[in-house]
């Protein structure tokens, strides 16, 4: 096997109540000398292209639509016509960062996306966003979360749990299935496996998540970037 996967760390002032935090984002790549998918292409395209190289971009994948998320997408993507794949419940919040466009493939559950000598599976994982997913890519033994689940726990928005019970049942049915040594690569943070993060969710279940103000972060990187984005989400399911 000749696949691998590399990180690109990407940063960017927000101002939040008069005060300038930094905030940080991964940005994953998936593949080997000649061809790859990008994952989440957060603001710097100029960092990400560079990381990439001569290489082929296949594709590009947003596991949901945030905005500091999808701020690279268009550019990343552009320069080998590559498509742009995204759930179409975030379109929506695609438009926000990208009003005059759209998405080139909806994503669906189980659909396969193939790069070098591996397979990039898309996974539901619905809670932050409505169109949240992830990819899992077997050979590899990593799954790309999003924002559904970082390494400290369940990705918030705005410091808040957007849908905490669908969050969670999509971290416990889909996530937690998987084998104990798969990396979960997030959207924010370092990296965790499955085994070390699973026996935490029965704390989860039974409100530690939710227990107690959660007190903001005054110095460092912000593990939840669209605070200053002003995001608001239709929290209506049906």
């Amino acid at each position: 096997m000749t696949a691998r996967i590399e990180r690109v760390v990407t940063e960017g002032a927000v101002d939040i109540d008069g005060t300038e935090h930094k905030v940080e984002n991964n940005t994953w790549i998936v593949g080997d000398d000649e061809e790859v998918i990008v994952i989440d292409p957060a603001r710097d395209a100029e960092r990400i292209l560079e990381q990439v190289g001569e290489r082929e971009v296949l594709a590009v994948i947003c596991t949901h639509g945030l905005p500091d998320h999808v701020g690279a997408a268009i550019e990343v993507a552009a320069r080998d016509e590559a498509v742009v794949a995204m759930h179409p419940k975030d379109k929506p919040l695609w438009r926000r960062t990208w009003p005059d466009t759209w998405p080139d493939i909806e994503l669906e559950d189980e659909g396969v996306f193939a790069v070098a000598d591996v397979e990039l599976e898309v996974m539901t994982t619905p809670g932050v966003t409505l169109g949240g997913i992830s990819l899992y890519c077997e050979e590899l033994d990593a799954v790309f979360t999003g924002k559904t689940l970082l390494a400290d726990g369940p990705g918030r928005i705005a410091g808040e749990y957007p849908a905490l019970a669908d969050q969670l049942s999509t971290i416990g049915g889909r996530l937690f299935t998987l084998r104990h040594s798969t990396r979960v690569l997030p959207a924010h943070g370092e990296e965790a496996v499955i085994g070390d993060l699973e026996p935490q969710f029965d704390a989860w279940l039974s409100g530690s998540l939710t227990r107690g103000a959660a007190e903001a972060e005054d110095e460092g990187p912000l593990k939840d970037g669209t605070r200053a984005a002003g995001i608001r989400l239709n929290l209506d399911r049906d």
